[in-house]
């Protein structure tokens, strides 16, 4: 949302510097001298009180989006009481209503559809179960409030205020189309959802009470279809929608038997089997499934139908093996084998593990599969699984969520530590896929988010005997263990669970942050010094506009002599004959390439040169500024110096226009910290030329722009060292295998500088090449960041937002993880089942 705000904040000051222009012209072509002088009028206070109108809408837009984020935070004092809540107003507080009312309709009739659109995905960014425009934060009625309070802060005339709204109400109604759908389109990199496009089902004592689309999370164009075909009981619908969400989970095609099929139940034999149609997906998860399927089946749901086992009965298999196989040592892969050459249950009661293959119709060494961390434990009671249900459906995902923790259970990048109590959790998973088919279609289901929740935390760990890898360690089993012996149909459960996670993340961050406390007190004043610059930059910039001056100076001023005078009054404090020196030089440098007409006027410049050649030095000297850009600043100043003994002098009338705007100038004081909120000016993400001391880069760990090589190419390939470390966990590309295999948040490229997360693994190239290190700190206008990388002995390294984004560009950082842990397991199984697909077809 604040990037919104920002964008808004930056289209409306681009639209009144155009609706400044747009005066003149307006001026230039009236019909009248009244109607030239209204124009003329409101340039003048506008062009004059530019900054402020800035400055002013984006104070009240902060403050009113963070009243509609936070309606607690709206006061109740006389001053900001709502005029409809009183029962006398006044004429000011009618005319701001009204202002208000027409600025916002002229922005909603113009950008309708794209309205329409934010809604949706700020509805979702809320948390909200539908769009609602009445609580859309940046919604026209909101920009219409700040946009008059702006105007009324630009110009204290009324008649003046009524041009400004008309114009300015106008222009921007224009800019906000491309406005809002900037804004959309930021939403959809940062995978926000929209909402209303996807029917949430709200599960009852494990029971799904909305219709079988639904249930699986399509679209809403999608679930307008009808549910039921003509002549198909709701049981074999609900079947052929589950049919579809694993099929497209994995790859094959969707079985049109099972949708024709009539249940045995109504008496009639199958019409239709589907051993041709799944031969191949059956062939991949052991040879149960084929046969289940080409015998029909007999209810939807794995539920028996006319005298099968119910569905109590299976939940209770369920519980009963998953509290026997709660303990830890019950997990350890250990090999036993009996004097028949078949496997059998070691001391711990598990099923052993062949050499690197696994346990009772798993897939062989030839699979690619490595040993696993931990026995499957569904495979061990795989019989009694499928004695305990009856539906084909229930057979097929049984060794379809066996086959999943095949790969799960053998994935390099989990933490052994981690995979065993990933492990623990097989039969609680089993049971919830055989009750919610959304568990196949839909990434943000409960169980799923909670699975890779802990893999990916997991990842960030090297050490997990002592300090924050073993409280972590602690706090999984600890979760774990509740999802055993509770009641793990009820999705409430997970969502809990996640929800203490990403306190502990939360809370470890905190602590993170208080084990660097002199970095991140130092980065965090660095970040207010940025922010202090940034709108004195922007003051100077206004201010400098109505100047007539070459544009190198113009540049020059508002941002390397900004900073300086920024720095200066920083370190010396506002009142020291520095900080006013570096303030009066500006003022001295305009005047120096200024036409001098008389020989009074070259001999006081060519007096007065040495000593601002000196504080120029001296002002760039304090804010380290680059040699070769010093030289080529000179370079272009001189020429200007020399140019200005030979043009014709200024008027009178030019001369006191001038004083009055280097007076301006002169006078503008460097703002606080405590006027400059987080809120109201985000310090830049391109913070690359922040000055920082010999002894303060080497106690940040900071790795300066100008000392990596850009231009070098990368040592090893991330691919092939991810092969070459586990031949069958290759982190192949997900890209082209459809939306929901993808990965939810950008794992390289610019966009993942915008989606990093504390407490989260990453790897970065250095000088040392690819190291993995973990993010600890990001300050609140995302301007520098702070990693720790090591075992026993941690350092940190630190980046400027510039700095770090251009490493995201350039393929120097990437995450840890290319996707996550369930979606990495169901790729691997889809590229598994494609290989036994065209090995039985040759």
């Amino acid at each position: 949302m604040q990037a919104a705000v920002q964008k808004i904040l930056s289209t409306v000051s681009t639209t009144s510097s155009r609706v400044v222009d747009a005066l003149g012209m307006l001026a230039l072509s009236a019909k009248s001298n009244a109607e030239r002088q209204s124009y003329m009028a409101a340039q003048f206070d506008l062009q004059r009180s530019l900054a402020l109108f800035n400055m002013t809408f984006s104070t009240v837009l902060n403050e009113k989006v963070a009243q509609e984020l936070n309606p607690r935070l709206v006061t109740r004092g006389a001053a900001a009481t709502n005029w409809a809540s009183l029962s006398l107003v006044g004429d000011s507080e009618v005319e701001e209503h009204v202002t208000a009312q027409r600025l916002a309709l002229a922005i909603a009739h113009t950008c309708e559809w794209e309205l329409r659109e934010l809604d949706a995905y700020v509805g979702s960014l809320l948390g909200q179960e539908r769009a609602d425009p009445e609580r859309n934060p940046i919604r026209p009625e909101v920009l219409g409030k700040a946009l008059f309070r702006a105007i009324e802060a630009a110009s204290p005339d009324t008649p003046v205020r009524k041009t400004l709204a008309g114009e300015l109400g106008h222009g921007l109604a224009k800019a906000m189309r491309a406005c809002y759908g900037e804004i959309v389109s930021d939403f959809v990199a940062r995978g926000i959802q929209p909402a209303g496009l996807a029917v949430r089902s709200r599960a009852s004592g494990g029971h799904s009470t909305q219709s079988p689309s639904r249930s699986l999370g399509l679209s809403s164009h999608e679930s307008d279809a009808p549910t039921q075909p003509a002549g198909l009981p709701a049981s074999d619908t609900a079947v052929a929608e589950a049919m579809r969400a694993l099929s497209a989970m994995f790859g094959v095609a969707a079985p049109l038997g099972m949708a024709a099929t009539q249940p045995a139940s109504l008496g009639g034999a199958p019409t239709r089997t589907t051993s041709g149609a799944l031969s191949a997906f059956g062939s991949g998860f052991g040879h149960s499934t084929g046969e289940a399927l080409a015998g029909g089946h007999r209810g939807a749901g794995g539920g028996a139908v006319g005298g099968g086992v119910s569905d109590a009965q299976l939940a209770e298999v369920i519980r009963r093996l998953a509290f026997l196989s709660s303990a830890p040592a019950t997990l350890d892969p250990r090999t036993s084998w009996g004097s028949t050459g078949s496997p059998t249950l070691g001391h711990s009661g598990a099923l052993p593990l062949t050499g690197g293959g696994q346990a009772g119709g798993g897939p062989t060494t030839g699979s690619g599969l490595g040993g696993l961390m931990a026995v499957n434990l569904i495979r061990t009671h795989r019989e009694e699984l499928m004695r305990a249900s009856s539906g084909t459906l229930d057979h097929m995902v049984i060794d379809i969520v066996a086959s999943l923790f095949d790969q799960i259970l053998s994935d390099s990048k989990v933490p052994p530590q981690m995979a065993r109590q990933i492990a623990r959790l097989q039969l609680p998973v089993l049971r919830v896929a055989l009750k919610d088919v959304q568990f196949f279609s839909s990434r943000n289901h409960p169980v799923r988010k909670f699975v890779n929740r802990m893999a990916s935390l997991a990842c960030a760990f090297d050490d997990f005997s002592e300090g924050a890898g073993r409280r972590f360690l602690e706090l999984v089993r600890e979760l774990v263990q509740q999802v055993v012996e509770g009641d793990f149909d009820q999705m409430e459960l997970y969502e809990a669970q996640l929800r203490v996670l990403e306190s502990f993340v939360q809370e470890q961050t905190r602590d993170e942050a208080l084990a660097h406390a002199d970095a991140v007190q130092l980065l965090s004043g660095k970040e207010a010094q940025l922010r202090i610059q940034a709108r004195y930059e922007q003051q100077m910039q206004a201010l400098l506009l109505p100047i007539a001056m070459q544009e190198f100076l113009r540049e020059f001023l508002q941002t390397a002599w900004s900073r300086a005078v920024v720095e200066a009054t920083l370190r010396h404090g506002p009142d020291a004959e520095v900080s006013t020196r570096l303030r009066r030089t500006a003022r001295e440098l305009i005047l120096s390439v200024q036409p001098k007409g008389t020989p009074a006027d070259r001999k006081q410049f060519i007096l007065a040169l040495p000593q601002l050649m000196k504080t120029l030095n001296e002002g760039l000297a304090l804010i380290r500024w680059p040699e070769e850009r010093k030289k080529a600043f000179f370079g272009e100043l001189l020429p200007c110096h020399a140019q200005s003994l030979k043009g014709q002098a200024l008027t009178d009338f030019q001369l006191r226009q001038l004083e009055v705007h280097l007076q301006a100038l002169e006078r503008l004081p460097v703002p606080s910290a405590e006027q400059v909120a987080e809120a109201t000016t985000p310090a830049p993400l391109a913070a690359a030329d922040t000055a920082f001391s010999q002894e303060e880069a080497q106690q940040l760990g900071f790795i300066d722009e100008a000392a990596i090589d850009w231009n070098g190419s990368l040592d090893i390939d991330l691919g092939s060292l991810d092969a070459a470390a586990a031949p069958g966990d290759i982190d192949i590309n997900l890209d082209g295998l459809g939306p929901e295999l993808a990965p939810e948040t950008p794992t390289q490229g610019a966009k993942l500088a915008q989606c990093v997360q504390a407490g989260i693994a990453y790897q970065m190239h250095t000088e040392e090449g690819w190291i993995k290190v973990r993010l600890n700190w990001v300050s609140p206008g995302r301007s520098f960041f702070i990693f720790s990388h090591g075992k026993k002995h941690q350092k940190i390294i630190s980046l400027t937002g510039r700095t770090f984004a251009k490493l995201c560009e350039t393929g120097r950082f990437k995450a840890f993880e290319q996707a996550y842990l369930i979606e990495r397991a169901v790729a691997r199984a889809r590229r598994q089942l494609a290989e036994l697909s065209s090995n039985s077809k040759s």
